[in-house]
């Protein structure tokens, strides 16, 4: 036979009720089971609260009237109206008791734990006496059970100890007298030896099945609750938990005690004592296997089983030299803990002994520091000890599994993916069984910190970025485009989701948790977006506290710049195809460096040098390698890339800048581009990357362009200069070609010199050969130095550029996986 307890949800309205019934009658068709049932949701807590208010003299009428109109429905609806009446009237007598308890409370203004314990066994009494009546209605011979007369508790009322060699005779001999009944058994309510009704705590129906299920050694206990079994985090902060076939004694009770509520650690122990495996069920999704909890567990491919926390959380410290060496210290201190009912949830120690850590819940965290207090009065007084100071705002996290023990880096990937988050740990303990490993961090981090512990130790999964753009002009759109075009393929090869969470440009901004919609962002962030804020944007961004964050910079403008450090400084990750960053003053440089170092975040520019070319990357790989870079020569403008390409023959200067802006290649003000500037701020990047602390006015400059063209008032008077100066270009184009070479407007990084200067250069030479707007750098190394080891493609264009910064975001979510 099996034991099956049915939670509050699963009692909670006429149609739960329904489904319960018919899930009683599939199981009856096999045995007759024994039913234990909670009291209607919600039901306890109103009991409680009503215990509350007479104490202190408030009017609980109304709370009461709920209750009843509560249950009457539930009567009114699945019971014919010529069998309502008896239970109506034993409800009522229910309802009759409970006031006289409540106004005896509300006369003495004294609620002990031996009435409130009465006061909240009519939960119970009522939810049971009730559906026991509806399913004779369906069998015959259901049998409401009042489980205080057969299990016996000493008289610690509100957490009663269980007599268990008493109780399982009274069951047993209960059962055999009633058998082939179906027994529907009020949970969580027991007796003591006077006969006086006891609670057996946090869990206590539960508690109650295991019982029953123990004495009659049942083949199984099951309990019906509202989700699919235990899972792999709380489903309300991971939505990507998924269930957990089976788990192992140990484990549900590691995962259950760190706030896994779906059952109590106390359930599992008369159920482990026999070997009987306990089912987590849910009422709603009866199909759904559910989660076993057993002995006999097979071997897991999962590196853990599960993620726990308690989100409320108190941590005591105590420190000083009176500890050091002192037998018995320890047994001291708990002991007096352990006297007053207060809970221990960790506890931790230094080696040296000279301070000790523990965490209690924050309600009993000032009455320990009174207890503590008045224990060690003496020891305080002579300064062996330093006055026990209490932290608040806390959590507990901790990861569970058998596969931990004796498993090399489990507290490695653990404390990395805390770490990349910028979550703080304040406490750790680790048991010497290795199931557990647990730690203490703030209250505000841990939904941040469960999603990070949860893609890391979980890599089937799909690894998640939450990515916030700034920037919706050619790059930020193309950008979008080729990641909606590429999700698939992220996640069926790279296990990586990229979710788009916040969307800024210089009119408008808006942030969606679950993920923008890449198909119409455009039309949400016009529609629905707030007005766009630079700062209200990076502070909203990071009060989401999220876990993988991205900021992604897809402007030229100085401004965001400005909150680079401050966004290193918060654990996010920026990649930025804004160049002005990085070749601003060298200490701006070498700060954002170091700082994204020091938090552990990534800190990804490609795009500031060569667009979509792996520039950036083939340096730092070759430096990382013990290579030295001896000479780097570039051309790095796609713009004056495509000058000179197309500047030969009978093609003029004019002509050729003229039709470099009509394809898009300029700026609008060509200038812009041929000035040289922003081919220097690319050398300035690219020479800082390789070692060297230079600032701007370090590179040298030729210009490519006369005075005239240069101080030209407007764009229109500058290509009248260019007309003017045809002979000069020309002039420059023929001598080149007369010596069978071309023009190439080329930088170089040598001995820690960057000049860029406009080069005529022969077939020998790997820039020979360049056409079209390609990008080309050459390396010469130590290992390179006959050869050079050249990067040649497309250096401009918003797809190439949206590519590069594509790939770098792509680098965050995988690199460090």
């Amino acid at each position: 036979m099996k034991v099956l307890k049915f939670g509050g949800t699963s009692v909670g309205s006429a149609e739960n009720i329904k489904t319960l019934l018919r899930l009683v009658g599939e199981e009856k068709q096999k045995n007759s089971p024994v039913v234990v049932l909670s009291a209607m949701s919600g039901v306890t807590n109103l009991l409680t609260d009503m215990a509350e208010m007479a104490e202190r003299g408030e009017d609980y009428d109304a709370h009461l009237k709920e209750i009843e109109a509560k249950h009457f429905a539930v009567i009114r609806s699945l019971l014919p109206a010529a069998a309502q009446n008896p239970v109506f009237t034993r409800l009522k007598i229910f309802f009759n008791e409970l006031e006289d308890l409540l106004q005896a409370v509300a006369n003495l203004r004294e609620l002990s734990l031996q009435t409130k314990d009465q006061i909240l066994s009519y939960g119970e009494r009522c939810s049971t006496f009730m559906i026991s009546h509806i399913a004779s209605q369906n069998f015959g011979d259901a049998l409401y059970v009042n489980g205080s007369d057969l299990i016996k508790t000493d008289s610690n009322f509100g957490q009663a100890k269980v007599d268990t060699e008493l109780t399982e005779m009274l069951i047993n001999n209960f059962y055999q007298e009633n058998k082939g009944k179906v027994l529907f058994v009020t949970g969580f309510i027991a007796s003591n030896a006077a006969g006086r009704v006891t609670t057996l705590g946090r869990g206590g129906s539960d508690y109650t099945a295991a019982v029953w299920g123990a004495a009659l050694n049942a083949e199984e206990i099951e309990i019906w609750t509202d989700v699919n079994g235990m899972m792999t985090a709380d489903p309300r902060i991971v939505k990507k938990a998924f269930s957990l076939p089976e788990l192992s004694y140990t484990e549900a009770m590691e995962l259950s005690y760190f706030g896994a509520k779906v059952i109590y650690p106390p359930t599992m122990i008369p159920a482990f004592m026999k070997k009987i495996p306990i089912v987590i069920k849910n009422t709603f999704e009866p199909d759904f296997a559910g989660t076993c909890i057993k002995s006999d567990v097979k071997a897991s491919s999962l590196p853990i089983k599960g993620i726990s926390s308690i989100d409320h959380i108190s941590i005591i410290n105590l420190t000083g030299s009176g500890m050091v060496g002192k037998a018995g210290f320890s047994g001291r201190l708990f002991s007096l803990l352990s006297r007053e009912q207060i809970n221990v949830v960790l506890i931790t120690q230094s080696s040296s002994e000279h301070s000790i850590t523990f965490a209690v819940k924050p309600t009993d965290a000032s009455q320990a520091i009174s207890l503590i207090k008045k224990e060690f009065e003496l020891e305080l007084d002579a300064k062996k000890l330093e006055l026990p100071e209490v932290e608040n705002n806390l959590a507990v996290l901790a990861i569970v599994g058998e596969n931990m023990k004796r498993t090399p880096g489990m507290s490695g990937r653990l404390f990395s993916a805390l770490g990349r988050n910028g979550i703080n740990v304040r406490a750790i303990a680790q048991g010497s069984s290795e199931y557990n490993i647990s730690v203490i961090i703030s209250k505000d981090d841990l939904s941040k910190a469960v999603n990070a512990v949860h893609d890391a130790f979980f890599t089937d999964l799909k690894r998640t970025l939450n990515v916030f753009c700034l920037g919706t002009g050619n790059i930020g759109k193309t950008l979008f485009n080729q990641l909606k075009e590429q999700m698939p393929f992220l996640a069926a090869n790279n296990d990586l989701q990229v979710k788009v969470t916040g969307i800024s440009n210089t009119r408008k901004m808006i942030f969606n948790t679950d993920g923008l919609s890449l198909e119409n962002w455009e039309a949400e962030l016009n529609t629905n977006g707030e007005q766009a804020d630079l700062a209200g944007f990076v502070a909203k961004m990071k009060a989401l506290n999220l876990p993988n964050c991205v900021f992604v910079d897809n402007t030229a403008a100085e401004s965001p710049i400005e909150f680079y450090q401050g966004i290193f400084e918060s654990s996010i990750s920026v990649v930025t195809c804004n160049k002005k960053g990085n070749s601003a003053d060298f200490a701006q440089y070498k700060s954002f460096k170091d700082t994204a170092r020091k938090f552990g975040v990534d800190f990804y520019y490609e795009t500031n040098v060569g667009a979509g070319l792996p520039i950036i990357r083939t340096l730092r790989e070759l430096m990382m390698s013990g290579d030295k870079v001896a000479r780097i020569e570039a051309i790095l403008s796609g713009t004056i890339s495509y000058i000179f390409n197309n500047f030969k023959g009978d093609a003029g200067f004019y002509e050729t800048v003229k039709e470099a802006q009509e394809l898009g290649y300029t700026e609008p003000d060509p200038r812009d581009d041929l000035n040289g500037k922003d081919f220097m701020r690319k050398m300035l990047i690219l020479a800082r990357d390789a070692g060297y602390p230079l600032e701007a006015s370090d590179v040298k400059i030729d210009n490519i362009l006369p005075e005239a063209c240069l101080n030209a008032t407007s764009v229109e008077d500058f290509y009248s200069e260019l007309q003017a100066n045809a002979a000069y270009f020309e002039n420059l184009k023929n001598t080149a070609a007369n010596d069978g070479k071309v023009l190439r407007y080329i930088g170089k990084l040598e001995n820690g010199n960057v000049e860029i200067s406009l080069q005529m250069v022969d077939d020998s030479h790997p820039f020979y050969m360049l056409s079209g707007s390609d990008n080309i750098i050459s390396f010469t190394t130590d290992r390179y130095k006959t050869r050079p080891l050249v990067v040649k493609g497309p250096g401009a264009g918003a797809e190439v550029t949206a590519a590069g910064v594509f790939a770098d975001i792509i680098n965050v979510g995988t690199l460090n996986k």
